[in-house]
């Protein structure tokens, strides 16, 4: 791989807009490609909230929905509709129609929409993978990612058992996150990543995971992979290959761009309490 910069840009985004601090966040800015996936839709841990401001600020001429984007597993055990999960689609179908190029790649939580790889819905062409060339010519495998885990792919009873567990997390934490609040306390904390980072088994999960995608993937001609399914942002190089992990928008809301000159960054949008909105960049030059 030629010497290429990737950016990890880290983006608290003000929760009101008089705010004057960073105000360029507020601003509508225009990728040429961005990667979003682990919405769940349908979920009660959805943050459409957060999800909207996203779409409504940044533009793109391709967009990628890269899996678990409509969560079934939810929907089966409980009917939950929201306006706004019904506004997002909106939102996204949207973009289509107005020129942007939108593909939607299928996860393990709506896989029941594989079976209609290279269908078009509503201007919204489905794939079950797609490979993504750069405006420098680097070329990304993009997937969910599920097909690369062992729980998910082998022992389903088991992921839908983690799933439950992790739905569980994020309802307490949802109640830590207002009874702070209340009480004046200014936090992002997450139960549900300290957790993940602490349990020694989690994070070795994590680490298998990154390693299966790279060696099934690394020498296949391409220069690196993007992909979702784990909840866990990341741009890194391993051996050469360049591994992007886009995160979700139930718990950490992160999206990987593009902007024109190839350069890939990892942007974290949330509301942040009090308002303040900070920009942290971690620029790293990678050798092939």
């Amino acid at each position: 791989m030629s010497t290429s910069k990737y950016r990890l840009r880290l983006i608290d985004k003000a929760a009101h807009a008089g705010n004057n601090v960073n105000s360029w966040i507020m601003a509508n800015n225009t990728y040429r490609s961005i990667w979003i996936s682990d919405l769940h839709l349908g979920s009660t841990q959805c943050q459409a909230d957060v999800l909207l401001d996203f779409l409504k600020h940044n533009d793109s001429e391709k967009l990628y929905l890269v899996g678990d984007i409509i969560d079934f597993w939810a929907l089966s055990r409980k009917m939950y509709w929201p306006r706004d999960h019904n506004t997002v689609i909106q939102k996204v179908l949207r973009k289509a129609r107005h020129g942007t190029q939108v593909i939607y790649i299928p996860g393990n939580h709506d896989e029941n929409v594989r079976e209609y790889d290279n269908y078009v819905f509503g201007d919204i062409i489905v794939k079950n993978s797609d490979v993504h060339t750069t405006s420098t010519g680097k070329q990304f495998l993009v997937v969910h990612g599920d097909e690369y885990d062992t729980i998910a792919k082998c022992h389903k009873w088991v992921a839908k058992l983690g799933n439950e567990g992790y739905d569980f997390l994020l309802q307490v934490n949802r109640l830590l996150r207002i009874s702070r609040r209340l009480l004046g306390i200014q936090s992002n904390f997450s139960l549900a990543a300290f957790v993940k980072f602490k349990v020694k088994n989690v994070v070795q999960f994590i680490s298998d995971y990154e390693d299966s995608i790279v060696s099934t993937l690394k020498d296949q001609g391409l220069d690196g992979v993007i992909c979702g399914h784990i909840h866990h942002a990341e741009i890194k190089d391993m051996d050469g290959f360049l591994y992007v992990n886009t995160g979700d928008f139930v718990e950490s809301c992160t999206a990987i761009v593009e902007r024109a000159d190839g350069t890939l960054e990892l942007v974290n949008w949330r509301k942040t309490e009090p308002a303040i909105a900070d920009s942290e960049t971690l620029e790293a030059n990678l050798h092939g």
